[in-house]
């Protein structure tokens, strides 16, 4: 009996552990299947970054099994979860493609460059605008597929100009002292602005310096170049002088950035070409508007044109990169036609220089008057300076916006820079 008993109990643990086994490969076939088909991003927007994305799957012609999974993540959780995977080493929970700002991007590449996966050979970067390449590469490698441009310009209400015996033309390709000028002639016609200002962000610093070939560091993009950055001096100087002189209104989020020039309270706007659905959204205004190049900072070799914002891929270096990779050369990376639609559908802006001799880039906008809106900024889009944005833009500003406050309340330029120098000094060591 015993014997019989023991060769019963042999065959049971025998038969369990061949299921067990059986089970555990159907799940790690289940789980390969799920990596190689289904493709993960983290993305902001639903009407900007994720249509595009949504778009771009739709006009993959890679493997016919490809699925791509769009999270949403506003872009500081992004900025945080990144941070917190990437730190604990174990690539855990993260995405295949992650859209960065290019801003934030080198903070992530210098980190932790091996946890990015080297785009060089999935598109030519010489078919990008130039100014994308630096903050999207490290150490001679192309890390980021540079996606949207933040190539500004300064939308102008035509009918507020010519109240004021302005035409467009009296606008187009000046500097930020002749833009000061203009805007007094409509504060006294009209008792309007020329243009928001909000002293807790200074985006439109991030304009006049980069129009000016300078950031808030140097080349290397890590030392702090502030104390003796005469862009920045100057920046400063018209930034208080806008202030001063009431050609600048005030606010303070963005909803109030919104009302300001959909309400009819101010007659330019520089910034982004991302903003010109927010513009168009006050249907009552179309035909009303027009776009010139952005103002340029006086001082020599500036020129009129710069940019704000602007983000772009990454694939990460987990299981799948090389399908997320082929996903975005196919697409981003070398899809002229899939540009024509990313315009037309999504409304974005791309980079990719080819795309920009397409029939969607040179069509003409009612609601501008019938200008070809697109195609302009498409050109101004190539002369942009390119500058190291580094690790450390936000951490800068944080610094900067305080000695704003200092600088506007009557505190010398010279001491305000310097002082700036020190603590960005003390941070960043």
């Amino acid at each position: 009996m015993k014997r019989i008993f023991f060769l019963l109990l042999t065959m049971i643990l025998i038969t369990t552990a061949c299921a067990s086994g059986s089970s555990n490969k159907n799940e790690g076939k289940n789980a390969t299947n799920k990596g190689n088909n289904e493709i993960t991003a983290w993305a902001w927007d639903p009407k900007f970054n994720i249509a595009a994305l949504k778009l771009a799957e739709d006009n993959y012609t890679g493997d016919e099994d490809f699925k791509l999974k769009v999270i949403e993540n506003g872009q500081p959780d992004i900025v945080q979860k990144l941070n917190t995977g990437l730190s604990s080493g174990t690539m855990k929970g993260m995405p295949n493609i992650v859209l960065i700002e290019d801003y934030r991007a080198q903070s992530f590449l210098q980190a932790y460059p091996d946890a990015f996966y080297d785009l060089s050979q999935t598109f030519d970067t010489k078919d990008f605008a130039d100014y994308k390449i630096a903050p999207t590469s490290f150490n001679g490698k192309q890390y980021g597929l540079p996606f949207d441009t933040g190539v500004t310009g300064l939308y102008v209400r035509t009918d507020m100009l010519k109240d004021a015996g302005l035409s467009v033309d009296d606008v187009r390709d000046i500097d930020w002292d002749q833009f000061i000028t203009i805007g007094k002639t409509i504060r006294d016609k009209s008792g309007k602005g020329f243009l928001t200002l909000d002293p807790n962000d200074l985006g439109t610093i991030r304009m006049m310096i980069q129009s000016a070939g300078s950031w808030y560091l140097k080349e290397d993009g890590v030392t702090p170049n502030l104390a003796d950055n005469k862009a920045l001096k100057e920046a400063f100087r018209v930034y208080k002088t806008l202030l001063d002189e009431k050609v600048a209104v005030t606010t303070s989020d963005w909803s109030q950035f919104l009302a300001a020039f959909n309400n009819g309270d101010i007659a330019g706007v520089p910034t982004g070409n991302w903003i010109t659905p927010s513009i168009k959204a006050e249907e009552s205004q179309s035909g009303k508007w027009a776009v010139v190049p952005i103002p340029r900072l006086p001082v020599a070799g500036a020129v009129n044109a710069s940019n704000l914002g602007g983000s772009s891929f990454y694939v990460l270096n987990i299981d799948g990169k090389e399908k997320a990779a082929d996903f975005l050369g196919k697409t981003f990376g070398s899809n002229k036609d899939f540009y024509q639609k990313l315009v037309k559908e999504v409304g974005a802006l791309g980079t990719y220089k080819p795309a920009t001799d397409g029939e969607a880039y040179k069509s003409s906008d009612d609601f501008f008057g019938g200008q070809k809106v697109v195609e302009d900024f498409s050109k101004w889009m190539s002369e942009i300076p390119g500058v190291n944005y580094g690790m450390h833009t936000y951490a800068i500003e944080d610094i900067l916006i305080a000695e704003m406050q200092n600088y506007l309340s009557g505190k010398n330029i010279d001491d305000v820079m310097n002082d700036a120098q020190k603590q960005a000094e003390a941070q960043l060591k």
